[in-house]
């Protein structure tokens, strides 16, 4: 099984553009960053810092182009900023609240968890990826965005807002609120 821990922070833009940041501490390919960007002219873009990652990351989501770049992270308690070649992000979120206790069965993910993530925030904790492995998404600590800015090719993409519509990476997409949020992922 494996298993990624790290945190994924999530948001809309007026632009039409949505973009899913990946900072993951822990993971089979050691720490990286990555982002999966849906334009507003509905292609969807991975970003990733190597070729490997980015089969790896492929192989269970859906994406039309496909990046190869360095990702400049700066990353400390509540402030993220993310800058690559053209894109350039910059989040900021609440203290946010925890989930229960970390070790959770991945049958509670997949059953109890799925339940309230998909009542309360639409998204889900358990699904099939594209080439037909299990995921669970286990959320450790969920935080409301405060500020959230994006820049391509230094043009600004508009005011933060709800995650809308869909970006259909995969089986499921972040919660529709503006948000950053641990996570465990558990892909077998």
């Amino acid at each position: 099984m494996d298993i990624f821990e790290g945190r994924i922070t999530s948001c809309g833009f007026s632009s039409g553009d949505r973009i899913v940041v990946g900072t993951w501490r822990n993971t089979p390919f050691g720490s990286f960053s990555d982002i999966m960007w849906a334009k507003s002219d509905g292609s969807k873009v991975l970003i990733a810092p190597n070729e490997e990652i980015a089969n790896y990351i492929s192989s269970l989501y859906e994406f039309d182009i496909i990046q190869i770049e360095d990702l400049k992270v700066e990353d400390s308690g509540n402030m993220m900023k993310v800058e690559t070649k053209d894109l350039n992000c910059h989040f900021e979120w609440s203290r946010g609240f925890s989930f229960l206790t970390k070790k959770r069965p991945l049958w509670f993910v997949a059953s109890i968890e799925y339940f309230f993530g998909w009542l309360i925030f639409g998204t889900k904790t358990y699904g099939k990826t594209k080439n037909g492995k299990k995921e669970w998404y286990a959320v450790d600590r969920l935080s409301k965005l405060t500020f959230a800015k994006a820049e391509f090719k230094k043009n600004d993409l508009g005011e933060y807002k709800k995650f809308h519509p869909k970006a259909n990476f995969g089986f499921s997409d972040p919660p529709k609120m503006p948000c950053s949020a641990l996570v465990r992922s558990h892909i077998e």
